[in-house]
């Protein structure tokens, strides 16, 4: 069909006035599984410390004489350990003119960008504490940096090259640790899961949480048998944030979570009640020295993990990504 003689259009107005959606669309993911599950505590220094202790193995030679005298067992003092605080910011500079401008989406630029960069902060805290990151004391030219979760973990692992090259620490984890070699890079399977596992409990700490990436969730989900290990979270679920499925494992169920800002070569298995962030300085935000017409802000946190006792939690590393 022909367009009418002389029909005047909207190709030929002008003055047509724009339709610009007043929502704008981000669906850049904001969940934040381990900081949202394993809970904080403020911290007075930039190196915060704790302590951790053990039992003795129990003995079945415990058996004396009747009226016999007592000889004192040796008495360990218990494990000083540290971790330092990081600082995190996000900045950003506007212009006098865009915050005065009438803008769509949004009526203050400074504000959008404080609630954008508050959640941008949020994910790199995520990256970091789930990451191998090891303590950086830091100093004048060098920024400190906190030992992440990985890097405590040397009791209850499996690791493609076993134990070569591991991490090993007194106080804190400052050395990294050995990728394995490319022909031992394994797929994470139910056999490495039930072995951390077992390692976990063994150690005493209490089978609760698997956070595995994306990759390693859905390879979870195709274990043998899962039909009949899986079951509905339940009420049990609202105590762990973003939990998945539920693992019925010999020693208790596990509940899967997976973290799209994890390292996609290893699960962890935690029990977030040994785990926390300490938090020097919460998060907050500044105006910076202004630049002419231009007005500079940052969002600042100051934060550092602390791993309650590592042997309360288990790693499987080296494991496929894809």
């Amino acid at each position: 069909m022909a367009i009418a003689t002389n029909a005047f259009s909207t190709y030929a107005a002008k003055g047509i006035r724009e339709d610009l959606s007043n929502t704008i669309f981000n669906i850049s993911p904001v969940e934040t599984p381990m900081l949202s599950n394993i809970g904080k505590r403020p911290v007075k220094a930039v190196q915060f410390d704790w302590q951790t202790d053990s039992l003795a193995a129990a003995s079945t030679t415990n058996a004396i004489l009747e009226g016999g005298d007592s000889t004192a067992d040796v008495t360990n003092p218990t494990t000083r350990v540290a971790n330092v605080t990081q600082i995190s910011e996000k900045p950003w500079t506007i212009t006098g003119t865009l915050e005065a401008v009438d803008k769509a989406g949004r009526k203050s630029e400074m504000a959008y960008q404080m609630a954008k960069k508050g959640k941008e902060l949020k994910r790199d805290m995520e990256a970091t504490i789930t990451s191998s990151q090891v303590a950086v004391t830091g100093g004048s030219t060098t920024a400190r940096k906190t030992a992440a979760f990985d890097s405590w973990l040397v009791t209850n692992t499996d690791n493609g090259n076993g134990a070569t090259g591991d991490y090993a620490y007194t106080a804190t984890p400052i050395t990294a640790r050995t990728v394995a070699t490319a022909g031992n890079i394994r797929a994470f399977s139910e056999n490495i899961l039930k072995n951390i596992i077992k390692k976990q409990w063994t150690s005493g700490g209490q089978t609760k949480l698997l956070m595995v990436g994306p990759v390693n969730k859905q390879r979870t989900s195709g274990f043998t048998g899962i039909a009949e290990i899986r079951k509905d979270a339940g009420k049990g679920q609202a105590t762990i944030v973003g939990a998945a499925d539920i693992y019925v494992s010999d020693f208790g169920d596990v509940e899967v979570v997976p973290n799209r800002f994890m390292p996609e070569d290893r699960a962890y298995l935690m029990d977030p009640d040994y785990a926390k962030l300490g938090v020097l300085r919460p998060f907050f935000t500044e105006e910076l020295a202004k630049s002419g017409d231009a007005s500079k802000y940052h969002i600042l946190t100051e934060y550092g993990l602390q791993v309650d006792n590592e042997a309360a939690h288990a790693v499987a590393r080296d494991l496929q990504t894809t």
